[in-house]
């Protein structure tokens, strides 16, 4: 197995990308080991001393080191995915917990809140993924969306600009009744 090696715009994160599919849909986040109980791919890198953020896209698994040198730590990364993979084990086991719950929408925003999914499924989310990361919605009130980035983006040095800058301004641009952006 060739597992390809990308850095992100995050200096603590690193993408992998075992040529194979991580997640046939969906995405997964884990920030600590406890998180990690229902992954036996999160789990083998969590065991990994440094080791504080996996998340798996569709074909691609980001590890967000703690105060650690890729250099130290990106061998043995590399053999807990080839591991992983030829093991059979799942990626993330059927008992895994539920997605993070969105907030109480008023059903007045019904069109604006399809209107930013829609925007950030198309827009956002693929630009995010070729970072290393994921963001998802947990909702819109009173102008204000509230976004979560996950993977490379959360803890990014760049996040907060990407949220404002970036995400704020097309948000607002398509959709007038935005006032601002703000993470989870």
């Amino acid at each position: 197995m060739f597992i390809q090696t990308e850095i992100t715009p995050n200096p603590a994160t690193l993408k992998f990308i075992p040529g194979e599919t991580v997640m046939a849909q969906g995405t997964a986040f884990f920030e600590n080991s406890e998180e990690a109980e229902n992954s036996p791919l999160a789990a083998r890198l969590f065991a990994i001393e440094g080791v504080s953020g996996a998340f798996f896209g569709s074909d691609f698994i980001s590890v967000t080191l703690r105060d650690q040198d890729w250099d130290d730590k990106k061998t043995e990364v590399l053999g807990a995915i080839m591991a992983h993979f030829s093991s059979g084990d799942p990626v993330v086991s059927e008992t895994s917990s539920a997605p993070a719950q969105e907030m109480d929408e008023n059903p007045e925003d019904a069109e604006i809140v399809a209107q930013i999914k829609e925007l950030l499924d198309a827009r956002v989310r693929p630009a995010v993924a070729r970072d290393g990361g994921d963001i998802t919605f947990h909702g819109y009130t009173e102008g204000k969306v509230f976004l979560r980035m996950q993977g490379a983006c959360a803890g990014c040095p760049s996040s907060t600009a990407t949220l404002q800058y970036g995400i704020q301004n097309l948000l607002k641009h398509y959709i007038p009744e935005i006032e601002s952006v703000e993470a989870v």
